[in-house]
């Protein structure tokens, strides 16, 4: 199973959204949610390299640093902060493995706020428990079942599980 980033995110948001996503069902494109945050993307970080890819990952960014290699994170809000987090904190792994050690920062344009991620022992100790549990719910024939939670009233999926 090819895991990338945004299941992290997914997973720490909602394991429903998560199976959907792993089966290839896209989210509703003329959501404002998702048109907002692709503006953001767009739009901000303009001088910086962006959408880098690396194996089956991609960053958002990468930023210029004294103290060595910065990927960043582009997010509309912070409101989703701990599910970004481990996207991010994935990312970190995935270059770790590869023998480059980065650091990490969340970005919120919108917010004019950054939160700095650093990949340690105990977040690799939890990565690796999550890849295990996104492998059980994406290998499942059926999806988790509807949890209602404050995320959903913004969820590009909503129609899929209230319709």
């Amino acid at each position: 199973m090819d895991i990338n980033g945004t299941y992290f995110w997914y997973y720490n948001i909602c394991t429903r959204e998560l199976w959907l996503m792993s089966r290839k069902i896209v989210p509703d494109q003329q959501d404002e949610n998702i048109d907002i945050g692709r503006f953001i993307h767009e739009h901000s970080y303009k001088r910086k390299d962006k959408e880098i890819s690396f194996g089956n990952v991609k960053f958002d960014v990468i930023l210029d640093s004294k103290q060595g290699l910065t990927i960043g994170e582009t997010k509309k809000t912070s409101k989703y902060s701990e599910a970004s987090k481990w996207q991010l904190m994935f990312y970190l792994r995935v270059l770790k493995m590869a023998g480059i050690n980065a650091k990490g920062m969340l970005l919120y344009p919108q917010e004019r706020k950054r939160e700095e991620v650093i990949l340690n022992e105990d977040a690799e100790k939890a990565l690796l428990e999550m890849e295990q549990n996104i492998e059980k719910i994406c290998t499942c024939m059926k999806p988790p079942k509807i949890k209602r939670i404050g995320y959903c009233k913004n969820c590009g999926y909503r129609e899929y599980c209230y319709s």
